[in-house]
């Protein structure tokens, strides 16, 4: 079979997929978690896994499909982003061979960063997918999953105009948000992690499902320190995040 992208790609089958019940909105990136290259890329084509991806990125900069983009892979799970739900059927998967936090996680080699700008590049070109639109796997999942992680280079995707990043704000002293607050403070912010996309409900409480989503915002735009605190440092950047949206 003919891979769909622009970008040199080999085509290597997987068992699981289905048909898309909605249009394609979002690409998410993953990080394999597995510490072999070559079994990650064949669990991920096995039946009884369970699971797939649209693509899959060697550490050596290799690209394989494993399923056309037409079709809904099974990579995104229990997932909510900017309120919808079902994101198999309005994504895009890439799976990015890493071991992940389990089996000694470890900085993305430039071979394989490069393959992954070229090949988001292209599908958010094709596809029409918003900056915002580009999404970690912890971003639509905070309660389960992190991948692909603090050291994944979002910036330089940005740069190549692939997704969205604001510069962290510098740390400074300030009040903090923590896990047992409550008040108009828990309030707004659990607001503006909705308005930019986190599946938040605004309980007014700084509860796990807060915490989680914090979590998860530092990894992917405060990577320097992830600890589910709203210090003022996460909570200006995010601020700048939202202003940064149009309507914002």
């Amino acid at each position: 079979m003919t891979p769909d992208t622009r970008v040199p790609c080999q085509w290597r089958a997987a068992a699981n997929f289905d048909e898309r019940a909605h249009r394609v909105e979002l690409l998410v990136l993953h990080y394999t978690g597995m510490q072999s290259e070559e079994a990650a890329l064949d669990w991920l084509c096995r039946e009884e896994s369970r699971v797939s991806c649209h693509y899959f990125v060697f550490t050596d900069g290799r690209i394989v499909q494993t399923v056309p983009e037409s079709l809904r892979a099974w990579h995104a799970g229990v997932s909510r982003w900017r309120g919808m739900e079902d994101l198999n059927s309005r994504s895009m998967g890439i799976e990015i061979a890493n071991p992940g936090h389990e089996f000694g996680y470890v900085r993305f080699p430039e071979k394989q960063i490069r393959a992954v700008i070229a090949l988001s590049r292209d599908i958010v070109e094709r596809n029409g997918i918003q900056p915002r639109d580009v999404v970690a796997h912890s971003d639509i999942a905070p309660m389960r999953k992190q991948d692909p992680g603090e050291l994944f280079p979002w910036w330089r995707l940005a740069t190549a105009g692939v997704g969205i990043w604001v510069p962290p704000s510098r740390s400074v002293t300030g009040p903090v948000l923590m896990p047992g607050d409550g008040g108009e403070d828990v309030l707004a912010l659990q607001r503006q992690l909705l308005r930019y996309g986190y599946g938040v409900e605004p309980t007014g409480r700084y509860d796990r499902q807060t915490e989680a989503a914090i979590v998860a915002f530092q990894r992917h735009f405060r990577p320097a320190r992830i600890d589910g605190l709203a210090d003022a440092s996460t909570r200006k950047t995010l601020a700048r995040l939202t202003k940064s949206l149009p309507n914002g």
